[in-house]
C-alpha cells in the first residue's frame, strides 16, 4: 500500500453524484461504490469527513427561482442533505464503517447535532463522520459549508468530487476549446471566476490555508490515489 500523504480530508459530495444515470434521487448502486471508496480510505487509515450537497432532491435557490421564500427554499435545501446523508450512514453501516451524521439543524430522533469536538473526537476514532444540513443557515451553500468544516476540522486537504476531471477555464462539455488547469492559486480562481466554489468557500480556504483538490468521483479508484499521492484532477491553493 501506497504510503498517506494526507492524514485528515474533508470530502465535499454534490448532491448530483448520488443520482447516477437517473434525473432525480439516490441511485443505490452509485452511493454503495462511492461508500466502498470511503471505506477504503478508512481502513488505509485517513481521517474522513463529508459534506454531501442536496441538488438531487432540493436546490434553494432554484427553489426561489419558482417563487418559494428564498429562506424557506434554503431550509428544504437543508433538509435533502440530511436525507443524502442518511443514505449514506446506511451504505457505510452496511459495509460495517463506524459513522456518524452531524446535523447543523436539530433534528435530535433522527441525528445528532453538530458539536465541533464531538465531531473532532470521532475523527480521532476513526469514525466517518458526515456533516449535514450546511451552515445551518439561508444564503449559504454547501461549498461554503464544506469549506468551513475543513478549517473547523483542521483538514490537511479539502476535496470537491465532481462530474469533470477538475477546473477548466470554460465548461468542457460546452467548449470544446476550454483549457484544464493542472494547478492554479486561489486569488486566480477568484479573479478568473472559474466557478470553482463560491466566492466565500475559496476566501475561508485561502485565508486557512487548506489546499483544495477538485477531481472526477466518477473515476475508479482515483480518491485512494488521491490520498496516496497520485497528482488527480486539479490543485488549488496559495495566493498570488
Amino acid at each position: 500500500m501506497s504510503p498517506i500523504h494526507y492524514r485528515r480530508i474533508l470530502l465535499k459530495l454534490s448532491g448530483e453524484a448520488l443520482m447516477g444515470a437517473g434525473a432525480y434521487g439516490i441511485d443505490p448502486g452509485v452511493i454503495g461504490r462511492l461508500a466502498g471508496e470511503v471505506r477504503e480510505l478508512v481502513v488505509s487509515g485517513v481521517q474522513v469527513a463529508l459534506v454531501i450537497g442536496g441538488g438531487n432532491i432540493f436546490r434553494g435557490a432554484g427553489l426561489a427561482q419558482g417563487g418559494i421564500d428564498r429562506v424557506t427554499g434554503d431550509h428544504m435545501g437543508m433538509l435533502a442533505t440530511v436525507i443524502n446523508s442518511l443514505a449514506m450512514q446506511d451504505a457505510l453501516e452496511r459495509l460495517e464503517v463506524p459513522v456518524r451524521v452531524m446535523s447543523a439543524l436539530r433534528i435530535d430522533q433522527i441525528c445528532e447535532g453538530y458539536i465541533h469536538r464531538r465531531a473532532l473526537d470521532y475523527l480521532e476514532k476513526g469514525w466517518v463522520t458526515i456533516f449535514a444540513a450546511g451552515t445551518g443557515n439561508p444564503f449559504f451553500t454547501t461549498d461554503s459549508a464544506a469549506s468551513l468544516r475543513a478549517v473547523e476540522i483542521g483538514a490537511d486537504l479539502l476535496i470537491k468530487a465532481t462530474k469533470v476531471d477538475g477546473v477548466y477555464s470554460a465548461d468542457p462539455v460546452r467548449d470544446p476549446a476550454a483549457v484544464f488547469y493542472r494547478r492554479l492559486t486561489y486569488d486566480q480562481a477568484l479573479q478568473e471566476d472559474l466557478a470553482v466554489m463560491d466566492t466565500t468557500a475559496l476566501v475561508l480556504c485561502r485565508n486557512s490555508g487548506i489546499p483544495l483538490r477538485v477531481m472526477n468521483i466518477y473515476e475508479p479508484g482515483a480518491l485512494m490515489r488521491l490520498v496516496g499521492g497520485a497528482e488527480i484532477g486539479s490543485l488549488v491553493e496559495g495566493g498570488e
